[in-house]
């Protein structure tokens, strides 16, 4: 059963990437927004659109915003993008 992409179903996302999947996180910035020296990286927020993750570089910290291939129609749909560029990056 899908379930909507709303605000909440966004913060549970981010949490558990934040939670379990730090390296995922590193590899999004490196792979999809071009930090290849990220030391270590946070998902800030996610929408239908993209995510926006904060990125530890040696000597600063930057946000970036990562566009997804296509617009998401709810919370299983990010979940499978996620993966998927998880298992891409």
């Amino acid at each position: 059963m899908s379930h909507p992409l709303t605000a909440d179903a966004a913060a549970l996302i981010c949490n558990h990437m934040n939670d379990d999947h730090l390296d995922a996180v590193v590899g999004y910035a490196r792979a999809f927004g071009g930090i290849t020296d990220a030391v270590s990286a946070r998902m800030l927020g996610l929408d239908a659109t993209g995510m926006d993750l904060e990125v530890a570089l040696p000597e600063t910290i930057t946000r970036v915003r990562i566009a997804f291939d296509h617009t998401l129609v709810d919370a299983d749909d990010a979940r499978q993008t996620l993966i998927r560029m998880a298992r891409s990056s």
